[in-house]
């Protein structure tokens, strides 16, 4: 189960939101191609047993997955998010279940992959690390990701995109609209201090999917930052959403370079 200051982290940041997790599920980015490719490498197999994926959302990173793996399971705390997941995934080897990076419920040294996609800084790092070490087999690998840059080849839009996303930040901590939180960011001594990883690498990494005007305003509006405003009643206007959807509305399909961050660790 979710600890109780982290569901009301999630609630604040709007994951239970009507429709919230279906804009998340279509409009977010999906995991580096070459992260599936060399995760298992690193763990010494050619196709893993087993990929848990910790904070596993609407599945995003989980699904991806389905072909490369044995077996599959995302574990997320969140109910709405969770049941997303389960309706946007057909393979019969993914599942889902609703325990927590502190309790997955799964067996001591059961699998070669662990990760976490965009959900370790929600993390208590001590329990989240106890708990990956005793699933992850000797010579496993655990791998957090995370994307901080989007470039669409548009100045533009990207800084009208900016300009929103400072705006929710301002107009949420104005009005009181976000309480006190915890958050956990990733780095490479985290993972040393934990004692769990004989090996650590920090990386920086791009992946490149195609989107337009439409994809980049509804990726501001799969952003708990923008929608927690609009939520409690802050205009578009206020946001500076409608300048956002004017100059995207001239953005063309294209290819974007999405810009990650991963910290690698061998167990």
């Amino acid at each position: 189960m979710a600890q109780p200051d982290l569901a009301v982290q999630l609630a604040e940041s709007r994951y239970d939101a009507p429709g919230f997790a279906a804009t998340y599920d279509r409009y977010r980015p999906r995991p580096p191609e070459v992260l599936l490719e060399l995760l298992p490498r690193l763990a010494g197999v050619g196709r893993p047993r087993l990929v848990v994926d910790l904070g596993s959302g609407t599945g995003l990173s989980t699904r991806a997955w389905a072909d490369r793996a044995e077996e599959v399971v995302g574990i997320e705390p969140n109910e709405a998010m969770r049941m997303e997941a389960m309706g946007a995934t057909q393979a019969a080897n993914v599942r889902y279940a609703g325990g927590s990076s502190y309790e997955t419920g799964l067996p001591d040294s059961c699998a070669d992959v662990v990760t976490c996609a965009q959900s370790l800084q929600w993390m208590e790092p001590e329990p989240t690390f106890t708990e990956i070490a005793r699933i992850l087999r000797r010579g496993g690998v655990f791998c957090a990701y995370e994307y901080y840059g989007l470039v669409t080849g548009s100045w533009e839009p990207e800084e009208a995109l900016a300009a929103t996303m400072a705006s929710a930040s301002r107009i949420r901590a104005e009005r009181g609209l976000v309480k006190q939180s915890r958050r956990f960011p990733p780095s490479a001594e985290r993972l040393e201090s934990s004692g769990v990883f004989r090996s650590v690498r920090e990386l920086s990494l791009h992946s490149v999917e195609r989107g337009d005007g439409e994809r980049l305003v509804g990726f501001a509006l799969a952003l708990g930052t923008v929608r927690r405003p609009l939520d409690e009643g802050v205009s578009e206007e206020e946001l500076g959403l409608d300048r956002l959807r004017r100059v995207a509305s001239e953005l063309p399909k294209s290819p974007w370079v999405w810009e990650y961050r991963a910290w690698l660790g061998l167990c």
